[in-house]
């Protein structure tokens, strides 16, 4: 868990902030995923990363927009390892996405209503949402969206 975000993972079946496996509340968009579908999520958000090369932790900070179970994060590391999408070494990982990015104008989705950021916690009126041909990911603050795709 990173130190800006605050830790959902409890994995009690009574925190309404958790399910069973560590994963952010079902009702939340995009959490209704079944395991297969969080990994492909998460290799598109990989794949779709800004930054030729980021510290572990940075990529566990964006992966844990889908999932923060520890075993599920380490297979999807595995498996962008494995089909190519990243390389892993000392602790860095490198992108190979190819010229893959989000086009801001037709991936990011913004939404009116009650949310709360996928990646900080705090409470939003207008959520961004990424659209990924695996599925839909958030909702994000302004500032967090950026972060997670590493425009920031």
């Amino acid at each position: 868990m990173t130190a800006d975000r605050p830790d959902r993972s409890s994995g009690d079946p009574d925190d309404p902030d958790s399910d069973s496996n560590g994963d952010f509340d079902e009702d939340r968009p995009g959490s209704g995923l079944d395991r297969d579908e969080r990994v492909e999520l998460a290799l598109e958000l990989l794949a779709h990363l800004e930054h030729d090369e980021l510290p572990l932790s940075a990529v566990v900070d964006r992966i844990e927009t889908v999932t923060t179970d520890p075993a599920l994060t380490r297979e999807i590391l595995d498996e962008a390892d494995k089909r190519g999408v990243v390389d892993r070494e000392s602790g860095r990982i490198r992108t190979r996405r190819g010229g893959a990015f989000v086009r801001f104008e037709s991936q990011v989705v913004r939404r009116e209503g009650d949310f709360e950021c996928r990646r900080c916690g705090a409470g939003l009126s207008t959520g961004h949402f990424v659209r990924f041909d695996a599925g839909e990911l958030g909702p994000f603050g302004p500032s967090c969206v950026r972060k997670v795709l590493g425009r920031e």
